[in-house]
């Protein structure tokens, strides 16, 4: 199940503002302050920080099956996307990526695979990264450089994961269909479509 995407930005409490407001959850926060890693998470707000503010890593938001995180970036920047599977599909997923000659690092908490698209996957096995409720990715639409995506994630996955392609100089996420939500823009450029 695809349900996760990542950004780099400038505009974390823009992007975490947006996000609210369309009813996802902060879950955590997670910041440098005075050379060490903290954590800022709710109830702290953005008043009880904005004097001496943290340089954020990552901020988790969650909605029902959907994860969207960010952390500070000098610019807007695409990072990832993420599929929750069960522990034999991360083994077979795995193994077709390497047999791709695609890089894949796994760790006890989650596993990232290197595409030559210029994004990585996250698989994720945990069913603590994601929420409550029926909110869901229906699709989503990855500008990228080069031809053949879909056909690699068919390969991956034995089967459409609903990720699709247009060709642009620019690697991004340009369109993300949500169930339930109406057509938003967030601060980084990604429109949100509801189905």
């Amino acid at each position: 199940m695809l349900f996760h995407y990542h950004y780099w930005t400038p505009y974390l409490e823009e992007t975490e503002k947006f996000y609210t407001e369309l009813g996802f959850t902060v879950h955590q926060r997670i910041g440098r302050l005075n050379g060490s890693f903290q954590s800022f998470n709710p109830p702290l707000v953005w008043e009880d920080f904005r004097e001496n503010p943290p340089l954020f890593r990552i901020i988790e938001m969650k909605k029902g099956n959907i994860n969207v995180t960010v952390g500070y970036g000098k610019k807007v920047m695409f990072d990832h996307i993420g599929f929750f599977v069960s522990k034999e599909e991360h083994g077979i997923v795995c193994e077709k990526a390497r047999n791709l000659g695609w890089k894949v690092e796994e760790d006890e908490r989650r596993t990232f695979i290197s595409t030559p698209y210029g994004f990585r996957i996250e698989l994720q096995t945990h069913p603590d990264v994601l929420a409550a409720g029926d909110a869901a990715i229906e699709k989503m639409i990855l500008s990228i450089r080069k031809e053949g995506l879909e056909k690699d994630l068919h390969r991956l996955f034995n089967r459409d994961v609903r990720v699709f392609s247009v060709l642009d100089e620019e690697i991004n996420v340009q369109q993300v269909v949500i169930n339930g939500i109406v057509f938003v823009k967030d601060p980084n450029g990604v429109s949100i479509w509801s189905i």
